[in-house]
């Protein structure tokens, strides 16, 4: 559970990233964090996973402090940062001697990741590529079983069918009782995993709402024209017409388009 009241953050000579951020989440979920580049959504995991302080509110990740960095709190969160490195040593080596910090490791889930990642235990992880070196630390994380998992940029250096095979492992790897925050700007790799929106800009926290939720509130369609929409919030041009937000003033829920939401949020459409 994450419970996040007032938080301010800036860097040394900058103006504040964070100020009065408001924030909880409870596990249960796999959370999409979104935001345009230098909104904070890497700091803001940052501060979760106890690497950075907060200078002023609360931050509160199942009971604890981030950056008191207590046992109990290592144990049970993991984060998979967008740049990351490993000792050279071999995947089987590094299991043998990191999975013992986390009491609820699954050893028969880690050889089945490394089975559905082709990926070989007895390789040196220092001479993978990038892409196979990524899937090694979300399989990791996974067999963890972590509370809260945290995943920065986890789709960066995966192929087509890795990140096809990223989400079929991840929605079918967690339980009801962790909490999965992915941030990421590669919307369209998590749109048909994530079950809940998160939308960071200019330091707060300006949606937070579930799936269902989004589509029973916004129809999302393209059209040829504009002449026939009612109660259109947004649109923007595509191949063959526009793409369109509006109110759903009763009609069929739609697919929703995430990249089109974002898009009207950070337009400053109104959307009450």
């Amino acid at each position: 559970m994450i419970t996040i009241k007032q938080l301010g953050f800036h860097y040394k000579k900058q103006h504040a990233l964070f100020s009065d951020l408001v924030f909880q989440q409870e596990n249960g979920s796999i959370t999409g964090l979104l935001g345009k580049n230098g909104a904070g959504k890497s700091t803001l995991l940052k501060l979760m996973a106890g690497l950075l302080k907060p200078q002023q509110g609360e931050l509160s990740i199942n009971g604890f402090k981030p950056f008191d960095r207590l046992p109990g709190f290592l144990a049970d969160v993991f984060m998979v940062p967008e740049e990351f490195t490993f000792p050279s040593i071999s995947i089987n080596c590094y299991v043998k001697a990191t999975a013992p910090l986390y009491p609820n490791f699954d050893y028969e889930k880690m050889d089945k990741l490394l089975n559905e990642f082709e990926l070989d235990g007895k390789k040196n992880i220092n001479r993978m590529s990038h892409g196979q070196r990524k899937k090694f630390l979300i399989a990791f994380a996974l067999a963890t079983n972590c509370r809260l998992l945290i995943l920065d940029e986890p789709t960066n250096g995966l192929d087509i069918p890795s990140k096809s095979l990223f989400r079929k492992i991840l929605v079918s790897s967690v339980t009801e009782e962790q909490l999965v925050l992915i941030s990421t700007h590669q919307v369209k790799d998590i749109e048909t995993i994530i079950d809940k929106i998160v939308m960071l800009d200019e330091g707060q926290i300006v949606l937070n709402e579930d799936l269902p939720v989004i589509t029973q509130k916004w129809q999302f369609q393209i059209t040829s024209n504009l002449a026939g929409v009612d109660s259109a919030i947004y649109h923007e041009k595509c191949p063959g017409g526009f793409r369109v937000l509006s109110k759903t003033n009763g009609q069929d829920e739609s697919d929703i388009d995430i990249e089109l939401l974002f898009n009207a949020i950070v337009n400053k459409a109104t959307l009450n």
